[in-house]
């Protein structure tokens, strides 16, 4: 599963802030940052509420007088956020709370972005896909202006929207 949380944290992200500055590129890279645990076979520190706070301190304490880079790449954090939600990690509450809802609910398997059922994870992936379709067409990025702007700079155009 991976087009589920893309779709998740773009769509989301999109609906919340609604806003003209947010760069969906940082965005979609949080909202699968923390699959790179799966490499590990256990969810670790990015499936954690502290991950993601600890992620958005780090973004805010090294951009100080860089409000354009701040401004990129806070949309990492935000979408670590959204995987949290995404992947049902707040169901479990040692997971989600760590280290605060005691130090053994870390590196415990099985990942909760996969804890599913095939048949779910599957539908998952469908509403994803039809998610980044539904993106495509409400933005015209078939059209290179509008894609072009989304490549360069992550932003998603004002102007169709």
């Amino acid at each position: 599963m991976l087009l589920w949380f893309v779709a998740a944290a773009v769509v989301g992200v999109y609906f919340v802030f609604d806003s003209a500055a947010v760069d969906y590129r940082y965005v979609a890279l949080g909202g699968v940052l923390p699959l790179v645990e799966t490499l590990a076979g256990k969810p670790l520190v990015l499936h954690t509420l502290l991950g993601s706070v600890a992620l958005m301190a780090g973004v805010m304490a090294f951009t100080v007088g860089r409000r354009v880079r701040r401004r990129r790449l806070l949309g990492v954090p935000i979408g670590t956020f959204v995987f949290l939600v995404a992947a049902g990690v707040w169901t479990r509450t040692e997971l989600f709370w760590w280290p605060f809802a005691g130090l053994d609910g870390i590196a415990r398997p099985p990942m909760p972005a996969y804890d599913r059922p095939i048949p779910v994870l599957v539908l998952l992936e469908i509403v994803g896909v039809a998610a980044l379709v539904w993106l495509v067409r409400r933005f015209d990025l078939t059209a290179e202006p509008q894609r072009g702007e989304l490549v360069r700079t992550g932003r998603l155009p004002r102007e169709v929207a």
